[in-house]
């Protein structure tokens, strides 16, 4: 049975020690846009969402009151990590200019056959990547 049409990831939720901190690093790096803050009534709960237009992803930072706030940790069940596209390979150098100008430790740039890419991690430790598929 061939599965139904879908467009994409819409919608990424990471959970994070501090959504507000972890939204203004995020906004000063990639620049989004932030459509959403909100707080659940008994403070269990609160989220901030940030949207990129031209693709439609909306990326959620949730913290969660009274839950441990362990550093990631890739090697569970869970996230792996999370990969941003970029159009060209000199956008991607442009990317690692803009981490290394606001002080963003990352990976020396990982040349494969088929991508390039950056690896860094986010204030919970969250990898994240800046990724470039050759094309040819």
């Amino acid at each position: 049975m061939t599965a139904p049409a879908s467009s994409g990831i819409r919608y990424v939720g990471l959970t994070v020690s501090d959504a507000r901190r972890s939204a203004d690093w995020y906004l000063r790096l990639l620049g989004w846009e932030e459509i959403k803050a909100v707080a659940e009534p008994d403070g269990r709960l609160r989220e901030v969402q940030l949207h990129h237009r031209p693709s439609d992803t909306t990326v959620g930072l949730i913290q969660h009151a009274g839950s441990p706030a362990p550093r990631f940790d890739e090697t569970c069940a869970g996230l792996d990590h999370l990969e941003v596209n970029v159009p060209t390979r000199e956008d991607l150098v442009a990317w690692i200019a803009r981490l290394d100008a606001l002080g963003i430790a990352h990976s020396p740039l990982e040349d494969r056959p088929s991508s390039q890419l950056v690896t860094f991690r986010d204030p919970d430790h969250i990898q994240l990547e800046f990724y470039w598929r050759k094309r040819g």
